[in-house]
């Protein structure tokens, strides 16, 4: 009978003498980038697009960009190109809002104090939100390059011109029949982050991760009534029922 397993190693041969010769023909590990398309300059089709192709020039040297008179302008910077994108990031953790806005951009680059959108909390049982009227107090002064390049830009715009205001998704829900006071606790001298997390670096809110454990083994996680109440025991605060329930 006809013996055919010495045919097998030439066929893996031939196998990687085509995988070699493919390697070598396209690129792959000669160092150089290889790009889809080589034949002429990366042209950019926006601002944001444009900050990229600078950054991606700096670190290829031999890369050619083209920036079209248009984009070619500091506003909006890269950093708010960067924010933007990743406050609309339907991946990141926690939900879309209306507008993509980003904590990280405002309370961390440009350390904007939590109290001054969040006006109030030291003296409301509620902390709110900040009115469009007070938005655009800042973005009304803005170039137009922000309303071309951001839909939320034109999005809080049209809110002002039609006097309606931004229905935000909330985060951070009791209970109806929990009162929580902001003011007590900003009285009391705790951070926002204490309850919020590092909002200075988020670009998307969300609700942040914070389990503690009970002595008997029950786990209570953040704003749940065993958190809460873990919270006013080490800080010496009344646990009373009727602090919070009435």
């Amino acid at each position: 009978m006809r013996h055919l397993a010495p045919t097998r190693p030439f066929a893996l041969v031939l196998l990687v003498v085509a995988a070699l010769t493919v390697w070598a023909v396209v690129g792959f590990g000669s160092g150089t980038p290889v790009h889809a398309d080589d034949s002429g300059p990366l042209v950019a089709t926006s601002i944001c697009e444009a900050h990229e192709l600078r950054a991606l020039a700096e670190e290829q040297p031999d890369l050619t960009i083209e920036i079209p008179k248009e984009f070619d302008t500091p506003w909006p910077t890269r950093e708010a190109c960067l924010s933007y994108e990743a406050a609309d990031d339907p991946e990141a953790p926690g939900p879309l809002q209306p507008i993509p806005f980003s904590h990280k951009h405002h309370a961390g680059l440009y350390e904007i104090d939590c109290q001054y959108c969040h006006s109030g909390t030291d003296r409301s049982r509620a902390a709110g939100v900040p009115s469009v009227e007070l938005c655009m107090g800042c973005h009304s002064q803005f170039p137009a390059a922000y309303d071309a390049e951001f839909e939320g830009i034109r999005t809080l715009k049209e809110h002002w011109e039609n006097r309606e205001p931004i229905e935000w998704v909330q985060l951070h829900r009791l209970p109806e029949h929990v009162k929580f006071q902001h003011r007590a606790h900003v009285r009391a001298g705790f951070e926002c982050q204490e309850c919020h997390g590092n909002v200075e670096e988020m670009d998307k809110m969300y609700v942040t991760e914070d389990t503690i454990w009970w002595p008997w083994g029950l786990p209570a996680a953040k704003l749940e009534m065993g958190w809460c109440i873990d919270c006013h025991r080490n800080n010496g605060a009344s646990q009373d029922c009727l602090v919070c329930h009435y």
